[in-house]
């Protein structure tokens, strides 16, 4: 991952934090807004991610099936036990076996492709495991439409 995206998210993070502090008011024990929303349309191909309700990122993806669930797991590395051992890099679990992870099909990106998870850039998948790594599993919200 470049310096430049890790500076990114870091600072979307901290204004995030920042924005939290500022609504709630530092130390008052409120509970934080740090919510990341992931829009998946299988229409279009494409994933969303706004976090506080800002978007923050629009990827190409390659999809499946269609949910609304919070991420129940995330493994930096994967290998599918259901489909020949195959490399599932920063997978964000959702439902089951699915997740949304990267792929190294880049051609195939911004068409269907999957059995159901949900496919990125290596690079926007790192970025999104890195979001619900920093924000929390229950802080995730993946929606996917049609």
């Amino acid at each position: 991952m470049s310096t430049t995206i890790s500076a990114r998210l870091i600072n979307i993070t901290a204004a995030a934090l920042t924005g939290a502090a500022l609504l709630f008011g530092a130390g008052s024990g409120a509970a934080h807004a740090n919510q990341i929303l992931a829009r998946v349309s299988l229409s279009q191909q494409t994933m969303e991610v706004l976090v506080d309700g800002r978007p923050t990122f629009a990827w190409k993806v390659s999809t499946g099936d269609r949910s609304h669930v919070k991420p129940t797991r995330l493994h930096e590395m994967w290998y599918s036990k259901k489909y020949d051992n195959a490399p599932m890099p920063h997978s964000v679990f959702f439902s089951g076996g699915y997740a949304v992870h990267a792929t190294y099909a880049i051609k195939r990106l911004g068409q269907p492709a999957s059995h159901g998870c949900v496919r990125l850039h290596p690079d926007a998948a790192a970025d999104f495991y890195q979001l619900v790594q920093a924000f929390g599993p229950s802080n995730t919200s993946i929606v996917i439409v049609k």
